[in-house]
């Protein structure tokens, strides 16, 4: 069982009474130390939090009670729900991100997100297709965890979902990529389908995020519909 060293911060408030926490959400720290993302974090200033923190060596930080609402996702939409924050746990991984130097994560920390997260999808019954990125639902603003994140092997350990090899490539307009996109639960379609589209490939074919609606991404938004 991982260990968990609390640090409180004092960004957060309640949950909406009655409502589910039905998505875990995982994110990038996105500075350029991990000190410098706690202090941030824990900053009343600040106005951001998380419910947990993972350093790179794998030590495990709570930050805000599983019950209380943390501040980590922002301007977010997922299957049409919007107070993203107000039904979802959320997680940082500290690593640097785009902006400062972005690098894989650490066998360490993989490894205490996985036995972490899989505590946390138990305890709140969480299904294993809303594990989610930030970029998932803030597609028009945010890259984290990336596409340096190891997806595939969070899907091995039941967290999250990895579409098998497909052939139902071929054609498709923005129409059905629209459709199929919002099927999946991906919101901000009629604002910058491209970004979306940059999300989507992100997630699910990291090696090239175009934000092209080509027939390798036809195929694997095909697949993942399917079992949205």
């Amino acid at each position: 069982m991982v260990f968990i060293h609390d640090h409180p911060s004092p960004n957060h408030d309640a949950r909406p009474e009655g409502g589910p926490v039905d998505i875990l959400l995982l994110h990038y720290t996105g500075m350029e130390s991990s000190a410098a993302a706690l202090e941030r974090l824990c900053d009343p200033a600040a106005k951001v939090s998380a419910h947990y923190m993972i350093e790179e060596d794998g030590r495990v930080l709570r930050l805000v009670p599983e019950h209380r609402r943390a501040w980590h996702a922002g301007v977010a939409c997922w299957q049409g729900a919007t107070d993203i924050n107000a039904r979802s746990l959320g997680i940082e991984l500290v690593n640097p991100g785009h902006e400062f130097g972005y690098q894989p994560f650490p066998e360490a920390q993989m490894a205490a997100l996985i036995e972490l997260s899989l505590c946390l999808v138990t305890r709140h019954a969480i299904p294993r297709r809303r594990v989610l990125g930030h970029s998932d639902v803030a597609p028009l603003r945010k890259e984290d965890p990336g596409e340096l994140f190891d997806w595939p092997r969070l899907a091995a350990a039941g967290l999250g979902f990895w579409p098998e090899a497909t052939d139902q490539g071929g054609e498709m307009d923005e129409d059905e990529a629209k459709r199929l996109l919002g099927q999946i639960g991906y919101g901000y379609l009629d604002e910058d389908l491209a970004a979306v589209l940059r999300a989507f490939q992100r997630r699910f074919r990291p090696a090239s995020v175009t934000g092209i609606l080509d027939g390798e991404t036809a195929a694997l938004l095909r697949a993942v519909a399917q079992h949205a």
